[in-house]
């Protein structure tokens, strides 16, 4: 979108793209994110990877809002598959090019 506006393009010092990241870094990196991750069941990281973030950190950020909010609204201690599924609702449709 910004290289779209000459103006706003002008000020980018340096694009930088970034990778998504494999399972074995999603694995490693999810948990340390955030606490409301730090004892999350590996098989629920890769299942969410699988069906919703897809490597991508942002997508990652963005499930860990809703489950955080979602968890202190309804008083949940631990994500389930359930919650899990509520939270992609909450995600935009946009897919990454």
């Amino acid at each position: 979108m910004l290289q779209g506006e000459p103006m706003l393009e002008s000020r980018v010092y340096a694009w930088q793209e970034i990778d998504r990241m494999p399972l074995d870094e999603v694995l490693a990196v999810v948990p340390a994110f955030h606490p409301a991750r730090t004892d999350a069941d590996t098989e629920l990281i890769a299942l969410c990877d699988r069906e919703a973030a897809h490597g991508n950190f942002r997508a990652w950020a963005k499930i860990t809002h809703h489950l955080t909010v979602r968890m202190k609204e309804s008083g949940r201690a631990h994500v389930d598959e359930e919650l899990l599924h509520w939270a992609y609702s909450k995600l935009s449709h946009r897919r990454a090019v």
